[in-house]
Formats: C-alpha cells, sequence, structure tokens
C-alpha cells in the first residue's frame, strides 16, 4: 500500500467518539495515527493498519 504521512484512512471499525477516519502523521514499521473525530493519537504497526483499512484519501500535493 502507497501510504504517505498527510493520507486520511477509512478504517473498518469505528472509535469509540465514532469516526471512521484516521489521519496518518507518521509512516515506517509502526503508523502514528491521528482520529479525525476526537484527536486521540495511537502507534499501530503496519501489518494490522494495512489489514484494517477500507478507503485512503490522498492529500492533495501543492507542487504547481
Amino acid at each position: 500500500m502507497d501510504i504517505e504521512p498527510g493520507d486520511i484512512l477509512k478504517l473498518k471499525k469505528k472509535h469509540p467518539c465514532g469516526s471512521f477516519e484516521w489521519e496518518v502523521l507518521r509512516v515506517g514499521a509502526d503508523f502514528r495515527l491521528k482520529c479525525t473525530g476526537c484527536g486521540h493519537q495511537i502507534m499501530i504497526a503496519r501489518s494490522q493498519a494495512e489489514k484494517n483499512v477500507k478507503k485512503i484519501k490522498k492529500q492533495l500535493a501543492n507542487n504547481e
């Protein structure tokens, strides 16, 4: 999967706050994700994150 910082991931299960969407803050062997609903941050293993992704919303590039 091509996931970069700034992308928004829609996961299969919702966070207790009700949001399905998480912003990617850091990538590597682990991902740091921030809930777009309440701002809670988590670290999750790459394999587990990729398994639970439903949709990826790419950040728009401002290189124009």
